[in-house]
């Protein structure tokens, strides 16, 4: 048995999921993230990414999805089939696409809600302070209704109101979606200081790879429901065939149409 100086913090093992009994949606994935590590997962819209967060953080059943084979396992204790709320208490926490903000609730009752399992007020209110020191936007709105303020604000509230429960793992959808590039690096340095300054672990499901491998250390590629290629930032990064596919560029600057990059290598292993 792994030690747990050597063990990942999350590891995911040849899962598959189903979707409607019928539907097959991950086939075989495996991942692992490192304790206090930021890791990619990219891939184009459908590939599989939600669904790989979903699994971990348990919400795959009210989309009547289900995993069916393979292993999540997190600090070495199996995952799966546990109830969302039992999986945050044990340090998981998933920020939605799409920001899913309480709208007709202030920010920082948004807030307060992630707060909901714990139970030392003191803590949640120390938790509170700190939330508002990495977003200080959201000290001078929390007396806004959370609908009426900025799509970037919105997302900082779902990260905020995720730091609320104290996570270990925060598992992070599509943070850029529908955003301004210069709030999505406001919001993604942010991200790498709460890994740097608090050692907060994160898998980041973006289809911007540009901005994710800014931030991670290390990479997974997914393609149809399938890990293609994975590696550390810097190589996955430099590598043409995924400049081709996420930023449309052949090696001389020229377009290129998405249904023409097809040729970048498989993985020739899955992770053990």
């Amino acid at each position: 048995m792994a030690s747990d100086a050597t063990r990942p913090l999350l590891s995911v093992k040849n899962v598959e999921v189903i979707y409607d009994h019928v539907i097959l949606v991950l086939k075989g994935v495996s991942l692992s993230v490192p304790e206090g590590g930021i890791v990619a997962l990219l891939g184009a819209n459908g590939a599989g990414k939600s669904t790989t967060l979903k699994a971990i953080s348990g919400l795959l059943r009210t989309e009547r999805g289900e995993v069916t084979k393979g292993v999540i396992e997190f600090r070495g204790d199996p995952t799966l089939r546990r109830d969302p709320s039992e999986v945050v208490r044990r340090g998981i926490v998933q920020v939605m696409e799409g920001r899913h903000v309480f709208e007709h609730l202030t920010v920082e009752e948004n807030l307060l809600t992630g707060a909901y399992t714990r139970r030392d007020g003191h803590a949640a209110q120390r938790d509170l302070d700190l939330v508002y020191r990495y977003f200080p936007r959201l000290a001078e709105r929390r007396g806004f209704a959370a609908g009426y303020v900025s799509g970037g604000e919105q997302q900082m509230v779902a990260i905020g109101r995720a730091l609320m429960a104290r996570p270990t793992l925060m598992l992070l959808d599509e943070p850029s979606m529908g955003l301004a590039p210069m709030l999505v690096k406001e919001i993604f340095d942010i991200v790498a200081r709460l890994n740097r300054e608090e050692g907060l672990a994160v898998l980041l499901a973006e289809q911007n790879a540009t901005m994710a491998l800014r931030v991670a250390q290390y990479g997974y590629v997914m393609e149809n429901g399938r890990i293609v290629l994975d590696g550390d930032a810097r190589t996955i990064s430099e590598n043409e065939d995924i400049k081709e596919f996420y930023l449309g560029l052949t090696g001389v600057g020229q377009r290129k149409s998405y249904r023409d990059v097809k040729h970048y290598r498989r993985r020739k292993r899955w992770l053990s």
